[in-house]
């Protein structure tokens, strides 16, 4: 593959997967009324069951990379269970916060993202990118305080925006992680493991804190199957894909974009509105975040799979 193809085809898989990123959390409104445990089971579960018929094809065909080279194996274990743990924290926070707040909150892990490449790998850094980290967690405290503000609205807004904050920590995690294996292994190789042990740690989870469950609604199935195709399949799907090629920094300043959709489409389609000081507490959020990574991703690599 040429170069300007591989571009054309990464960012064309990026496009459409994060269209599918800010009507996650409109569905998952439409489910507030039941289990977020077994919601997000649902959601894991349909994913990598759906992933099957790909991933006997594709070994049939030998174009599946079953052998895992060194450590892989394991870290890809510790990435399914952070992602499984992502996951379950950012849907129950929709259980208790708003679309905007959790939209914003979970879209922080550029900032972690950052503080870690400095702790761990001693990268360096401008000024103008601590100034945006420092923006950035203003916003966030403020957007805080805009729902504490509101705790009428909403369940619990300081718990709801606690998980969603941890639920970005996680994802961090498991996005270092994928920048490292992914380099050596097929979009398949990576993600079959991976949604295989997500599916798993939010089954443990359901059955530890739930039990088994003897009945499950029909909303709660077809809003965890879309969930399963849309914004996991197509919106992760498309990051773990283009990981290999794109620079982490432009995937984490693409992924900002889903608050943004979050809201309109949660005013559109549920009527939620948030108040004036979160519009303005987001706008503060996202700008600090966006002056975070104002840098020169590197190119696409040539290669493809």
């Amino acid at each position: 593959m040429n170069h300007s193809y591989s571009k054309l085809k990464v960012y064309g898989i990026l496009a459409v997967g994060l269209s599918t990123f800010g009507i996650a959390p409109v569905l998952v409104k439409f489910a507030t009324d039941y289990s977020a445990l077994l919601l997000v089971t649902i959601r894991t579960v349909g994913a990598f069951l759906m992933l099957i018929p790909i991933y006997l094809y594709q070994k049939k065909s030998k174009k599946y990379d079953v052998k895992t080279v060194g450590n892989e194996s394991k870290w890809m274990a510790l990435a399914g269970i952070a992602l499984g743990l992502h996951f379950t924290l950012w849907t129950s926070s929709l259980f208790f916060t708003s679309v905007a707040s959790a939209s914003v909150l979970v879209t922080i892990h550029p900032i972690m993202l950052i503080i870690a490449e400095r702790v761990l790998f001693k990268m360096k850094f401008a000024s103008t990118v601590w100034i945006g980290v420092f923006i950035a967690f203003s916003g966030s405290v403020l957007l805080g305080y805009s729902d504490y503000s509101s705790e009428s609205t909403f369940a619990n807004p300081v718990l709801g925006n606690a998980m969603a904050f941890a639920a970005a920590a996680i994802f961090a995690v498991y996005f270092l992680i994928g920048r490292k294996v992914r380099q050596n292994r097929s979009w398949l190789g990576y993600v079959f493991p991976v949604y295989g042990y997500a599916a798993a740690t939010c089954v443990v989870i359901l059955l530890v804190l739930e039990g088994i469950p003897t009945h499950i609604e029909p909303v709660v199935l077809w809003v965890g199957i879309a969930l399963a195709i849309g914004p996991q399949l197509m919106g992760h799907g498309s990051l773990n894909y283009a990981v290999k090629y794109v620079s982490p920094t432009l995937l984490s300043t693409l992924i900002l974009t889903e608050p943004i959709f979050a809201t309109i489409l949660a005013f559109f389609i549920i009527g939620e509105l948030p108040a004036v000081l979160s519009f303005i507490a987001i706008f503060i959020t996202l700008a600090g975040v966006m002056l975070t990574w104002k840098k020169k991703p590197k190119h696409l690599r040539a290669d493809s799979e």
